[in-house]
């Protein structure tokens, strides 16, 4: 594979992890407020703490998806572990929209869940393929456990507003 193919793959691949972090920064455009109105724990990170974690998950998550494409394209085993990379991707954006957005706490720790079972799935289909692509996700996951945690906790101190 060429450079330059390389370059434009690794290019369309953070763009389209920013792509997915910008809509689901659109569903959470009201979070820095709602967030401060919620009973929050004790243990809950700053607000400030999420855009740099979540901009290096990100950046982690395109270069995962990116280093399988390279080696493998979208084809033959690669492409069922690029496949359910990108359905985490959209779960990743619907969870922002499901709690910040329509206060569906229930339904978001549901789909929170799911999310990280898609991240699992990733995970092991890459491993598969390219470890150094697995091993990336694996702070992705990490996270992904604790906000599984937060929101629970966060729901089921707000029934009234979740």
């Amino acid at each position: 594979m060429s450079l330059w193919k390389q370059m434009s793959g690794l290019i369309g691949w953070l763009a389209l992890s920013f792509v997915v972090a910008a809509l689901g920064g659109w569903g959470s455009m009201n979070a820095p407020v709602f967030y401060r109105e919620l009973i929050i724990p004790e243990w809950a990170p700053p607000t400030w703490v999420f855009g740099p974690v979540w901009t290096a998950l990100y950046t982690m998550m395109a270069v995962a998806a990116w280093l399988v494409w390279r080696e493998y394209g979208f084809q033959g085993v690669a492409k069922r572990a690029l496949q359910i990379n990108l359905v985490q991707l959209a779960l990743n954006t619907l969870w922002s929209w499901l709690f910040f957005a329509w206060y569906l706490g229930a339904v978001s720790f549901v789909e929170i869940i799911s999310l990280w079972v898609a991240i699992v799935a990733t995970i092991v289909g890459y491993w598969r393929l390219n470890k150094a692509a697995a091993l990336l996700l694996i702070p992705y996951l990490v996270w992904v456990s604790f906000a599984a945690a937060l929101s629970y906790t966060i729901w089921q101190l707000n029934p009234n507003v979740l």
